[in-house]
């Protein structure tokens, strides 16, 4: 029996949030929105990815709500929705996950912390200090000791090379 071409007819909350985030590159679109990604532009040079590629992936994610398109300076951003905004936890896990069983050299490029009091969130995303799980809204970014020292020449790399929170617009 032949494999499907999507999920649509699985009854299970997995296989259809995955029929919306699944895609290729679309989890790394959903976390440069997180970092402040915003503009076309930045999330091309930013991900190097092909334009068309990128703008169906926009496109469907504005179809399904979790980015919002809004003209701005005669260009559009595309901003993060509170569907996509709770999709942070999911984002860090996987991150996280990733950092124990396919780390990047030299350890993890980004640090997240709770804002508030500057602790480094925990495996499950929680601030060891607080006890509790900060939103996305609460959560200061900073260069980890994976970042290297080469700069790519694009804004979006150049920005996150600087502590910063979550969701405040690259511009």
């Amino acid at each position: 029996m032949a494999l499907g071409v999507d999920y649509a007819a699985q009854d299970c909350s997995l296989a259809r949030a995955l029929e919306l985030i699944g895609e290729r590159w679309t989890l790394l679109i959903i976390r440069d929105s997180l970092f402040g990604v915003r503009r076309f532009s930045d999330f091309h040079a930013h991900l190097e990815m092909s334009k068309a590629v990128l703008t169906q992936r926009l496109s469907s994610l504005v179809d399904e709500g979790l980015l919002h398109r809004e003209p701005r300076g005669g260009r559009d951003e595309y901003v993060p929705t509170d569907a996509l905004i709770e999709l942070w936890p999911a984002i860090f896990a996987l991150s996280t996950w990733g950092g124990r069983h396919a780390p990047a050299p030299g350890g993890p490029r980004r640090e997240f912390l709770h804002e508030k009091c500057g602790t480094l969130l925990t495996v499950g995303g929680m601030c060891a200090e607080c006890g509790y799980a900060p939103t996305a809204h609460d959560v200061l970014m900073r260069p980890g000791p994976g970042i290297g020292e080469t700069v790519r020449p694009n804004l979006v790399s150049k920005a996150l090379r600087s502590p910063r929170r979550l969701l405040e617009p690259i511009r």
